[in-house]
């Protein structure tokens, strides 16, 4: 099977720092892959990469095997969606509606109301369409952008911690929805729980900006010295009844 993506020694650079270094994988279609590492390891960066939001300072990055410029940007964007972790971020129409409609606008797609109604009903936002977005939930917002990404059924879904806003219903609605959506999802997040339910890959970042990690998610949970180096799990002393103890604890 051919790589739909493939990121070739990859850096970028904030003024005279840098965000990401050295990265490199291959992604291939319908692949869920959990992109692991602590807040400032570089994730929110390279999911906006791959959305051609931001080009690399070095490296290559290739969909479909074809090299991603700013030329080629704007085609690849209907084929890319990306979550934001903040939803307030990406909110800018009057109605639920309106900002489900924007995107199959801007991408000339036909029978908009019906594929409206259709991505609605799928996430149970039906009753929400007439409504302002910023007057919702977290967790609402956060399916309500949901919908209007898949709305123009994009190749490729990335989440950027798409769980903060959610509550536990709602994040467990967003497992289930994850475990069976047929599409290729890059999934960025510190939360091990989730990742470890919704995909089978992970690939992790450290501190450094650096990958230290691509393979199956079950052998990294087994990998403590990857997880601490990652700052994914942590060892504090806390107190049980009457004695004191310490183990490790993941981050959520």
């Amino acid at each position: 099977m051919e790589n739909l993506i493939e990121i070739k020694n990859l850096n970028y650079k904030y003024e005279n720092a840098f965000a990401l270094e050295n990265i490199g994988f291959e992604i291939k279609p319908n692949e869920k892959v959990a992109l692991l590492g602590s807040n400032g390891s570089g994730k929110s960066t390279l999911l906006r990469i791959l959305a051609a939001l931001y080009f690399p300072s070095k490296g290559e990055y290739l969909f479909k095997n074809k090299k991603v410029t700013k030329k080629t940007a704007k085609n690849l964007r209907k084929k890319i969606g990306i979550l934001f972790q903040n939803p307030d971020s990406m909110i800018f129409n009057p109605t639920v509606y309106d900002e489900i409609a924007f995107s199959l606008k801007e991408f000339d797609f036909e029978n908009i109301d019906e594929k409206v109604e259709k991505v609605a009903e799928i996430f149970d936002i039906k009753k929400f369409l007439k409504k302002s977005p910023i007057n919702l939930s977290g967790g609402e917002k956060q399916k309500v952008m949901l919908a209007s990404i898949l709305a123009y059924e994009p190749d490729v879904l990335l989440l950027d911690e798409p769980t903060t806003a959610m509550d536990p219903k709602t994040t467990g609605w967003f497992i289930d929805f994850l475990l069976e959506l047929n599409k290729t999802v890059i999934l960025a997040t510190h939360d091990l729980a989730v990742a470890y339910e919704t995909c089978e890959r992970a690939i992790v970042l450290d501190e450094n900006h650096t990958k230290i990690y691509d393979g199956e998610i079950e052998e990294l949970m087994k990998n403590i010295d990857i997880l601490i180096k990652a700052n994914l799990i942590h060892k504090h002393k806390h107190k049980h009844k009457m004695f004191i103890h310490s183990h490790y604890h993941t981050h959520f």
